[in-house]
């Protein structure tokens, strides 16, 4: 049974730094794609082969990065500001959707907030 687990959440100041964990368990961490959703927005993509993908409002600030042998994707967000303050969720599949829908497999969610 595929299982995705997030952690690192936190409540952090603006300008500040976070890095958020997506734990798989069930599945061969490369034979999948690995997005990051803010809510049901999805802010960053990668393939099994390593390829990454950013939505526009996170791109020179957040950087997502896979380690296969811990069957871990990372979300590492600098410059944070308040608007991403959201619950944040990974989803697993064979390719990287646009949309949150498509995704087979999904995290229950941490939440990161970021004050003023």
């Amino acid at each position: 049974q595929v299982q995705l687990r997030e952690s690192g959440g936190a409540s952090v100041q603006a300008g500040g730094s976070l890095r958020v964990s997506c734990a798989a368990s069930g599945y061969t961490a490369r034979s999948y794609s690995v997005a990051w959703f803010r809510e049901r927005e999805r802010v960053a993509c990668i393939t099994g082969r390593g390829s990454t993908y950013y939505d526009d409002s996170v791109k020179g600030r957040f950087t997502i990065s896979r380690d296969n042998a811990e069957n871990t994707v990372y979300l590492q967000m600098n410059g944070l500001k308040p608007e991403d303050t959201a619950m944040y969720y990974c989803a697993a599949d064979s390719v990287c959707y646009d949309a949150w829908y498509p995704y087979r497999y999904r995290g229950q969610g941490t939440q990161v907030t970021v004050s003023s």
